[in-house]
């Protein structure tokens, strides 16, 4: 789904737009056909209200914020029929989405060596509070023990849960997501650098 970016802010002691446009971290997956991700904003913990003379979208190592910093994502998720195309390569998969995906891309579980299926496809980990938003055709967040269907409009709030994306449908599902870090119980989050 292609994204436009609107950026107001104050300038010169007015609201104005300051940028429009694609956000600059845009990603249309070759190794997983039909997953786009796109990181609208990152937004450093205790934010000002004045714009950064530069981007902390652009500068942000990881698309996985730290305690009280927020990563606004757009997703875009293949139906699973893709994941059982004799095509589709989960070790080309995974290796293009730890470039593409830093810091969230690291928290998928492996699978378990020498099985012909996944154990837990998709099941990652995250220290984040997520609000995750369906805009189109319908969306399963699989948990530890059960899968819930949301369909356009719903909405899910996840905190720090164990989960997989899934799209049982036949279409691509649009997805926004925000992703306020959280502390652990340790008070820390692990970043990639």
């Amino acid at each position: 789904m292609k994204v436009r970016r609107v950026l107001v802010a104050n300038s010169w002691g007015a609201g104005r737009v300051v940028a429009d446009g694609e956000p600059a971290r845009a990603t249309v997956a070759v190794e997983t056909p039909g997953f786009e991700q796109t990181l609208v904003r990152y937004t450093p913990r205790l934010p000002g209200p004045s714009l950064p003379g530069t981007g902390p979208t652009v500068r942000t190592p990881t698309l996985l914020p730290e305690p009280g910093s927020t990563s606004f994502i757009v997703l875009t998720i293949p139906p699973d029929a893709l994941y059982a195309d004799p095509g589709y390569s989960p070790e080309a998969a995974g290796a293009e989405a730890a470039r593409k995906s830093p810091g969230t891309a690291e928290l998928f579980e492996p699978d378990s060596p020498g099985t012909a299926e996944p154990d837990s496809p998709g099941m990652h980990t995250t220290p984040t509070v997520d609000y995750d938003v369906v805009l189109d055709s319908e969306r399963w967040p699989a948990l530890d023990e059960e899968e819930v269907r949301l369909s356009a409009g719903d909405v899910v709030v996840q905190h720090g849960t164990r989960h997989a994306r899934r799209n049982k449908s036949d279409k691509p599902a649009t997805l926004p997501a925000v992703l306020i870090g959280a502390r652990t119980a340790d008070h820390s989050v692990e970043r990639s650098a």
